[in-house]
């Protein structure tokens, strides 16, 4: 399936005010916000996994047209805690990514690695190569290096960030480190009470 932009039209998830957005294919969004604030909620309306109003659609296809599974397949979401339900890494891995595993500081038997071994680092960096995968057309990332120390952090960001461009994935990217965010966002949405804001000058 076609790349193409993410977007949210009048989407309605919790206590937000209704959010439309466009993220275009390669670019990252991120969002952050105290606490609560529904950050984590507009990720899960956007996979389709919370009730919500409104619309979401990707190149132009609507949530509504594709099942469940496969609109959570194109639009892939990575939470903060990831589930792990087979015993080893490489019964999650739909495809090879050795490439990958490799520049995340993994070696090839990683794969025969039981789950119940992984740090919640290691876990963190998995969930990512295992969303990437499953060849997404757009993704949702509910802080994604949270569980890592800062050289982690930024070899990770590294990575993702060259592959959101490579594989030209419109990405909306929930982070809480100012630092973070001005390293990796294209734009930033802050929430403040019941609105996003959008914040300028982020990028570094």
């Amino acid at each position: 399936m076609a790349s193409g932009a993410l977007t949210l039209d009048h989407l309605k998830a919790g206590d937000l005010d209704p959010v439309s957005q466009t993220i275009a294919p390669g670019e990252i969004l991120c969002l952050s916000g105290p606490s609560g604030s529904g950050k984590s909620r507009l990720l899960r309306a956007v996979a389709d996994l919370d009730p919500h109003e409104g619309s979401v659609s990707i190149a132009g296809e609507s949530q509504q047209e594709l099942r469940g599974h496969s609109w959570r397949r194109a639009v892939m979401m990575v939470p903060a805690d990831s589930a792990w339900w087979f015993e080893t890494v490489g019964e999650h891995m739909p495809a090879p990514m050795t490439e990958a595993l490799k520049q995340l500081g993994f070696d090839t038997e990683v794969s025969d690695w039981s789950i119940d071994r992984l740090s919640s680092g290691e876990k963190q960096r998995l969930a990512l190569v295992r969303a990437l995968a499953y060849q997404p057309r757009a993704l949702l990332l509910d802080e994604p290096t949270a569980n890592l120390d800062p050289d982690a952090t930024r070899e990770t960001e590294q990575w993702l960030c060259k592959m959101i461009r490579e594989q030209s994935l419109p990405t909306l990217w929930v982070a809480h480190d100012r630092e973070q965010i001005k390293r990796v966002a294209d734009r930033h949405l802050h929430i403040e009470g019941t609105r996003l804001v959008e914040s300028s000058g982020e990028k570094g």
